[in-house]
């Protein structure tokens, strides 16, 4: 009987540890990669409430289901695609529909300091499909690669390429139409 307690006590010593690890892995996730999350959420949904509650969402999850990431590299790749489909759901629901997007909150415009340009075109990137937009987005605002798009999105080099490639034909066609130059 002793030896079951100790055992039991140990366990739940052992539970206890992970849950401290748990609690950090979050904490250490959010110091790290929260702006860029939030930055993500911003771009894809245009509304700044809406990005802190993603954001928040994304984090929430993480801390209550723990994951194993082999690098900090993985995390982020994982927080951003939680992210990315938390703003899809957005997008589907009703409640996106029925609010008007970011008029009363671009001055809100986080500490990545987007220009005034940067806004107009970051909403014009937000109008366009979803596909495109997150491609659009990954690559050039948050540098990835191709490859790592790729590797985000499970989905073949050629057609993250290919989506890229429409994306940026649909975008400069709706820059156009707003009076902007499209530079090559």
């Amino acid at each position: 009987m002793l030896f079951r307690i100790v055992y039991n006590s140990e366990a739940t010593l052992l539970m206890e540890r992970r849950n401290i690890m748990n609690d950090n892995s979050a904490l250490y996730a959010f110091n790290k990669f929260g702006d860029d999350i939030l930055r993500t959420a911003f771009a894809m949904t245009g509304n700044y409430t809406e990005a802190e509650d993603i954001t928040q969402e994304v984090f929430l999850n993480l801390h209550a289901k723990p994951q194993n990431f082999e690098s900090d590299e993985h995390m982020k790749a994982w927080l951003l695609r939680s992210a990315i489909n938390r703003c899809k759901n957005l997008r589907k629901s009703a409640r996106i529909i029925r609010n008007s997007p970011l008029d009363e909150t671009l001055e809100n415009t986080l500490s990545c300091e987007f220009t005034s340009r940067d806004n107009e075109i970051r909403e014009m990137i937000a109008k366009l499909p979803e596909k495109y937009a997150s491609v659009i987005f990954l690559y050039y605002f948050e540098d990835y690669t191709i490859k790592e798009i790729a590797s985000l999105l499970n989905k073949n080099e050629n057609t993250i390429s290919s989506i890229l490639q429409r994306g940026r034909k649909k975008l400069k066609t709706e820059l156009e139409k707003e009076g902007y130059v499209y530079e090559t």
